[in-house]
């Protein structure tokens, strides 16, 4: 008999022993990645994850540990019974939140709204680009999970797309193409993401907003300009997404050092582009030890990383399959947030304290109203290769925030 089945990502996971200054330290926990299958009456303990992940150490005579898959879709809240009630038939658990997808038919936004569709927290899903989404929306909506999906097409349909919805993800642009780098982007990308965040401004100003719109470094310092001049800017409601820069630096490292993917952690600070991408080797969980070569090897490929698969797909794409599924986790962890979870721990880019710099991914709590701190003990104990590398990216990004902030005030709007 046919059974169905849930994938857990593996995530970091902290403790609320937490945060800035004046608070307790962070204290990780980890689980292992597994298939929870209905049909079987193994006992399988789950411990807590964040992100795309089970909540709760729980136990279930019906959670079967089928090895260490990584697939996407994720338990919903309130533990195994939550779990056994979602694959009985005719009694899933309510799904609560709205997203919007701008960009949903490009090469980013398919996959990412195939894996969104998958969430059991979604119950109204968004899909808008300027042409070819209804064909995405009718393919999509053949798939039997709860998400309502419905199709938005061109600036007319815009407003529409965005009314009252709770989190936004943002994938639309031009991708990269080889010999270009991020900031080759930046003239046709800023001035699509500065349109889109006005319509978000206008239409859903309380909405979490997940720009993944390259070059990130800029982009985010425009949508906030876009968002202060509207008068509705909550920096706490505003990520630029750097999840994938993690996602690569725990797999290079797993695949370097021969660990359990599941197991591997590694932060990463700075911007998204080139060298301002700073993976922490040092702080990474389990603890391992790097040579010199190996630290250099493992830092310059995880920053050039999406170059790598530009290369590979010889000007057919750009990282689409991957950046897909990062965005997917990062929006899961925002529904998470919003959904109550109190353990829910990203890197993302935003507006930050942490150094001089007015924009800066770290680590970060999310909560229902946002972000809820910055996570600013990583910057502490670097090492000398880390510090030094921090100081070197700073002048990158401020340029790339500065560019940013002067196209939110001079730059022209354009049609998406």
């Amino acid at each position: 008999m046919a059974t169905s089945s849930l994938a857990l990502h593996n995530v970091s996971c902290f403790s609320a022993e937490h945060v800035n200054a004046g608070t307790p330290r962070i204290q990780s926990s980890r689980a292992a990645g597994v298939f929870l299958s209905v049909k079987s009456s193994q006992s399988v303990p789950l411990n807590s994850f964040c992100g795309l992940k089970s909540v709760g150490a729980c136990t279930s005579t019906n959670l079967h540990l089928e090895g260490d898959s990584l697939a996407l879709l994720q338990s919903p809240p309130g533990g195994v019974k939550d779990l056994e009630r979602m694959f009985t038939p005719g009694q899933a658990r309510a799904a609560a939140y709205k997203v919007a997808v701008l960009g949903a038919a490009g090469g980013i936004g398919q996959p990412l709204s195939l894996l969104i569709k998958m969430s059991p927290l979604v119950s109204d899903l968004h899909l808008y680009d300027i042409a070819n989404v209804k064909g995405v929306v009718a393919d999509l909506s053949h798939c039997n999970t709860p998400a309502k999906v419905a199709a938005f097409t061109g600036a007319g349909e815009l407003a529409a797309a965005l009314k009252d919805v709770d989190v936004v993800v943002i994938p639309a642009g031009v991708p990269r193409k080889p010999g270009m780098t991020r900031d080759d982007l930046f003239n046709i990308n800023a001035g699509i993401v500065r349109t889109l965040i006005e319509a978000v401004a206008d239409n859903c100003p309380n909405a979490m907003i997940n720009i993944i719109s390259n070059p990130v470094n800029s982009t985010v310092p425009i949508a906030a300009e876009v968002l202060k001049a509207k008068g509705v800017y909550d920096p706490s409601k505003l990520f630029g997404v750097t999840t994938l820069d993690v996602v690569r630096a725990n797999t290079f490292v797993a695949e370097k050092k021969n660990l359990r993917l599941i197991d591997v952690d590694v932060p990463v600070i700075g911007g998204h582009a080139g060298i301002t991408i700073l993976p922490l080797l040092s702080k990474t969980r389990p603890t391992v030890d790097f040579t010199p070569e190996e630290i250099e090897e493992l830092t310059v490929r995880i920053q050039n990383a999406g170059t790598e698969v530009v290369e590979a797909k010889a000007g057919a794409g750009s990282a689409t399959l991957s950046m897909a599924y990062a965005a997917a986790r990062f929006a899961e962890s925002c529904m998470r947030a919003l959904d109550g979870d109190p353990d829910v721990y990203e890197c993302a880019y935003v507006q930050s304290e942490v150094t001089e710099l007015p924009f800066f991914a770290t680590r970060v709590k999310l909560g229902k109203k946002g972000l809820e701190a910055i996570v600013s003990g990583d910057l502490t104990g670097l090492t000398d290769y880390e510090q030094n590398a921090l100081e070197a990216l700073k002048s990158e990004l401020k340029g790339s925030i500065e560019k940013g902030v002067s196209f939110a005030s001079n730059g022209a709007t354009v049609a998406v």
